[in-house]
């Protein structure tokens, strides 16, 4: 009967706990950057970081039971998070090509 406490890398075990706890720092790292920083790039840089940390937590939990139903959520989230980063950095460019824009704030009206 397997542990469920612990995950096997290579040739090594790692508590679940430590997946975790780095998928909770990445996941804060990212809030409190989206909340800080002004810098449309920088936004969607801590959003991706946020989407990564889901990610992480998916797959420690599909590893950790045995299933492999989060590890497809994962790959789900990766392809959303693909779509909205080409979006993102499509508009961030038009909006640049218009005028510069260095605040969010500064985004409040869509005409040029």
């Amino acid at each position: 009967m397997p542990d469920y406490g612990q995950i096997t890398i290579g040739g090594g075990t790692l508590s679940a706990a430590w997946f975790l706890g780095l998928a909770a720092i990445l996941f804060t790292l990212g809030a409190i950057g989206v909340l800080v920083r002004r810098n449309p790039l920088i936004i969607l840089i801590c959003i991706e970081l946020m989407l990564n940390a889901v990610n992480l937590t998916l797959i420690t939990f599909a590893r950790q039971l045995q299933d492999l139903d989060g590890q497809l959520f994962a790959l789900m989230t990766m392809t959303v998070a693909a779509a909205e980063a080409v979006a993102g950095l499509a508009i961030l460019v038009d909006i640049s090509r218009l005028r510069e824009v260095e605040d969010v704030d500064e985004l409040n009206e869509l005409k040029g």
